[in-house]
């Protein structure tokens, strides 16, 4: 269980209150340092996991955890500095609930959570690309009017390639349900 991938992991659920504290006092280059280095830990768990042969089921849980967590905060930080509206929030945390009622249903025929899969990865990159974007886009620079297009399109993609992945996992949650009724 104390693996360096499952540390990597740890740290990061360990940074979230530390970003989200940064986000709420508007220190929003600190909060980015975080981001990227959460990020950063994000990328290496996996990688040495597999590498090094220390794929663990608590690593296969953590790791979709702290991207939910970092999504969430960062979504209802944005929303609440006005940066992005609260719709937007509520599609990509309405997609968690619809997903997330797949788990006591898999419980029930003895499945433990679906592995996340690469959709579900190439969602997250989007959203975890425009966030700091959208951070970068608030206001009149022009660095501020350069970002605010890439910043939007990462948020279009993260959110079609969210939902998308969302229907996948409904689809194989159906399939393993009748499958074992």
């Amino acid at each position: 269980m104390l693996t360096v991938p499952n540390l990597l992991s740890l740290l990061r659920l360990l940074l979230l209150p530390v970003f989200a504290v940064l986000l709420v006092r508007e220190q929003d280059g600190a909060a980015l340092a975080v981001l990227v280095l959460s990020g950063a830990t994000d990328y290496f768990d996996g990688m040495l996991a597999r590498r090094w042969n220390q794929v663990s089921r608590v690593g296969q849980l953590l790791d979709p955890l702290a991207d939910r967590l970092y999504i969430l905060c960062t979504l209802i930080t944005l929303a609440a500095r006005g940066i992005l509206g609260w719709w937007l929030v509520a599609l990509l945390v309405g997609r968690d609930l619809v997903v997330s009622t797949t788990i006591p249903l898999l419980a029930r025929r003895g499945y433990g959570p679906l592995p996340v899969h690469l959709l579900g990865k190439a969602a997250t990159f989007s959203l975890l690309c425009a966030f700091p974007l959208l951070l970068l886009a608030d206001g009149d620079s022009p660095a501020a009017l350069v970002a605010r297009p890439f910043a939007w399109a990462f948020v279009g993609w993260g959110v079609a390639l969210y939902w998308w992945a969302g229907w996948l996992y409904l689809r194989q949650t159906a399939r393993l349900t009748r499958r074992t009724t």
